[in-house]
């Protein structure tokens, strides 16, 4: 499939992270996985084969906007937590302008992010 998927959760929203890896694993086992700091941890602890990133507070939500920027992510899932506070606050928000800007899918909840694979299956199953 060769689809590049960049995984981001706030730390209250970690759980629902891994439950929705866990609940599409035969889609994301055929992706390429990157993760910000903890997430990433999680994810791997799953069995996932997930490339590691920055914590998004030291960096990682700022290192996934370079790679939406230069075309190395197809999809974003990011579990935000709308409810808390985050110091972090201007690197999410450079994260989210720059899939605006470069067309890129964006899903921050659990909803969003199935209705997003479910359209990528049938995108490709038509293809083919």
């Amino acid at each position: 499939m060769g689809l590049n998927v960049a995984l981001i959760a706030h730390d209250g929203k970690k759980p629902e992270m891994v439950s929705f890896i866990m609940s599409n694993k035969d889609f994301l086992d055929e992706a390429e996985l990157y993760a910000t700091g903890t997430t990433g941890k999680h994810i791997a602890h799953e069995g996932f084969e997930v490339t590691p990133l920055l914590s998004g507070p030291l960096g990682g939500d700022a290192q996934i906007a370079t790679m939406v920027a230069t075309g190395k992510i197809d999809l974003v899932i990011f579990f935000r937590d709308p409810l808390d506070k985050h110091p972090h606050e201007p690197d999410v928000q450079m994260l989210m302008r720059q899939c605006d800007v470069h067309n890129i899918p964006l899903a921050t909840n659990p909803k969003a992010a199935f209705y997003l694979l479910r359209g990528i299956e049938y995108h490709l199953k038509k293809e083919n």
